[in-house]
């Protein structure tokens, strides 16, 4: 029987606590803390919580497991529907997803608009990013789009206005009521057609749950950037910008896509932090063209693992995702996304080819020119700068060895930059980490590596599958059904699977004793990092923290670092903001009065976006930075 309690949808869980008296609402913290300890599982799948004598709350998930009606959650005492009781076993639930994922759809006859909406789908969702809301598709620049409605207006402008109070409240004064406020607000913008922003709210809503809870897979960083992609997305769409891709769609669009050939690239692991896990495949076609098949489902972590061997629903295909990693398909009657997933409907059909090494089938070119070059490619291009962060690229690369919490690497051209390896996903019982111990303990062996950039970290690199690299003699020694690739979600490599230590090459002349370089990290050397604590000190402790921040020191000590480097405009943003942060209005009478959040919130988001597209300068060039001459790299 499991142990977790059932989701909650969001609208539910907001009602709750608005039906609250005033009195009650400042209770409803330390009512939710703990709450979680007293569930007891029932044999007809509800979940009971004790509250003293009177008091038994009762929550009845539906046919898919999640409390989508306020009817089912009930309480004994006097006051239900509007009781403590009943609104605190509510927000010890996991929220649940926006929307159910959607089926897969019948094909069209005819090709069907595609819907402007988000991107990233077919890459792995981070649990501690906390994204649960319903793919949606990427939109065509071209396409014209409807000004926005009224209603759509009056949503983003509610949004805006509960956001920039959690911001002004931190996550120290974040509690139940601040964040019910989002889910209200959230729902309302989800009612009026706008599911990129109420999705951007329940990414604010989970990350100030895990950070009140103090969860391990909490990092501050990533809840900073869900309050600034909330407050952009928001802001925007308030002041009536009317763009397909911050308007968002709930539905995925398909299109008929003909007769396609497709070779397997690689699978990777999915787990959401909403119970969600699954397999998502890659696939190429001749024409280097990207297509994916995902297998996503409620089951956590038990189905991620399982799913790397299930069978494709695709066209009456008999291969699992394991063979079609390493195999083929030709489609007839293809269904597309604007994304590259394929539809698996009645019309569908599919047969199964022989696979394609990466040497050479339709994945060589993805490792014929240097990773710089593909990082600067996806981070120029405006039309996808928004798949910059799933987009996969490769690369050949020489093993440096462990350095704290990565693997250093070398890639293997003259005067490439060392590239920093970090697990795909940091799961313990997916064999990712595992997987890269391992190769660490072989210095100099040869890896060819396909991974997604990590537009977040200087020259970072986190890999999905590696393989050997063609003529090369210390490189790994797959079994030949493993076709010269290894995915490291689900392939375990083994001592078998490498060259025997006593083959590795001399150390290259140079590389002996002499100057020590330390990985290049243009990020780490930038001052830069004042403006970041400045920001994150705002999402932990709330305006107030960030007015008492600015009074501990003088602009010039504070901020003086930044304009010597040439980073005026970011140390004009961060002034601006610690000086919003401590303004105190006054009322007709002189008092001191509360100020409105808004000006706040527009000085942290300008000088978030400021951060952001700084930082993102800063690590495309680390992309390009070249190790010294005749330097060892530090390994620590």
């Amino acid at each position: 029987m499991s142990t977790e309690l059932p989701p909650v949808a969001p609208e539910v869980l907001a009602e709750a606590v608005e039906s609250l008296t005033a009195r009650l609402r400042k209770k409803l913290d330390d009512a939710t803390a703990g709450c979680a300890d007293t569930a007891v599982h029932q044999p007809d799948g509800s979940v009971t919580f004790r509250f003293g004598e009177d008091a038994l709350v009762t929550l009845r998930p539906g046919p898919t497991g999640t409390v989508t009606e306020a009817g089912q959650a009930g309480c004994t005492c006097l006051l239900a529907p509007r009781c403590l009781h009943r609104a605190a076993a509510l927000g010890a639930a996991p929220l649940a997803d926006a929307a159910p994922p959607e089926p897969e759809p019948e094909p069209a006859p005819e090709p069907t608009e595609a819907v402007p909406g988000e991107t990233q789908h077919t890459a792995p969702v981070d649990a501690g990013a906390g994204a649960g809301a319903a793919p949606a598709v990427s939109a065509d620049p071209a396409e014209p789009v409807p000004a926005l409605t009224a209603a759509q207006l009056g949503a983003a402008a509610a949004l805006w206005h509960a956001a920039a109070e959690a911001l002004a409240a931190g996550v120290t004064a974040g509690g139940a009521v601040v964040q019910a406020e989002l889910l209200r607000a959230a729902h309302t913008a989800r009612l009026a057609g706008l599911p990129r922003a109420e999705a951007a709210a329940l990414r604010v809503v989970r990350g100030l749950r895990a950070a009140r809870e103090r969860r391990t897979a909490h990092r501050l960083g990533d809840l900073t950037g869900s309050f600034r992609e909330l407050l952009h997305t928001a802001g925007v769409l308030a002041s009536g910008a009317a763009d397909a891709a911050l308007t968002g769609t709930s539905r995925r669009a398909y299109t008929a896509g003909g007769s396609l050939q497709v070779h397997g690239l690689c699978r990777e692991p999915v787990l959401s932090a909403t119970g969600y896990g699954g397999v998502v495949t890659h696939l190429l076609a001749p024409d280097g063209s990207r297509y994916s098949i995902s297998d996503v489902r409620p089951g956590g972590l038990a189905r991620a693992r399982g799913a790397g061997r299930a069978s494709v629903a695709l066209g009456g295909a008999t291969l699992d995702h394991a063979g079609l990693a390493r195999g083929g398909l030709r489609i007839v009657g293809a269904t597309v996304s604007a994304e590259g997933r394929l539809g698996a409907g009645r019309g569908v059909k599919a047969t199964p080819l022989p696979g394609a090494a990466w040497a050479d089938g339709p994945a060589a070119p993805l490792f014929a020119g240097p990773a710089a070059e593909a990082v600067a490619a996806l981070l120029a291009d405006p039309a996808h700068a928004a798949d910059a962060e799933t987009a996969l690229i490769g690369c050949d690369v020489v093993v440096v060895g462990a350095a704290g919490d990565h693997l250093l690497v070398h890639e293997a051209r003259p005067d490439a930059p060392l590239l920093r390896l970090l697990p795909a996903h940091p799961h313990p019982e997916l064999p990712h980490t595992e997987n890269l111990r391992r190769i660490a303990s072989y210095p100099g062996l040869h890896l060819r590596v396909l991974g997604r950039p990590d537009l977040d970290r200087a020259a970072t690199l986190r890999p999905v599958a590696v393989g050997p690299v063609p003529d090369e003699p210390y490189t790994l020694q797959l079994p030949e059904e493993w076709l010269g690739r290894a995915d490291l979600g689900y392939d375990r490599l083994q001592g078998s699977h490498f060259p025997p230590p006593d083959t590795a090459p001399e150390p290259a002349a140079g590389a002996g004793p002499g100057p020590v370089a330390e990985a290049p990290d243009p990020l780490a050397d930038s001052p830069l990092w004042r403006v970041r604590r400045l920001l994150e000190t705002g999402v932990a402790g709330g305006r107030r923290a960030v007015a008492e921040a600015a009074r501990g020191a003088a602009p010039q000590t504070a901020f003086g670092p930044l304009r010597r480097a040439g980073l005026s405009a970011a140390a004009d943003l961060a002034a601006a903001l610690a000086a919003e942060a401590d303004r105190r209005p006054r009322d007709a009478f002189g008092r001191l009065a509360d100020p409105s959040p808004d000006g706040y919130a527009w000085a942290w988001l300008a000088a978030a976006t400021h951060l952001a597209a700084a930082e993102r300068s800063l690590v495309a060039a680390s992309w390009t930075a070249a190790t010294p001459s005749g330097a060892t790299p530090a390994v620590r």
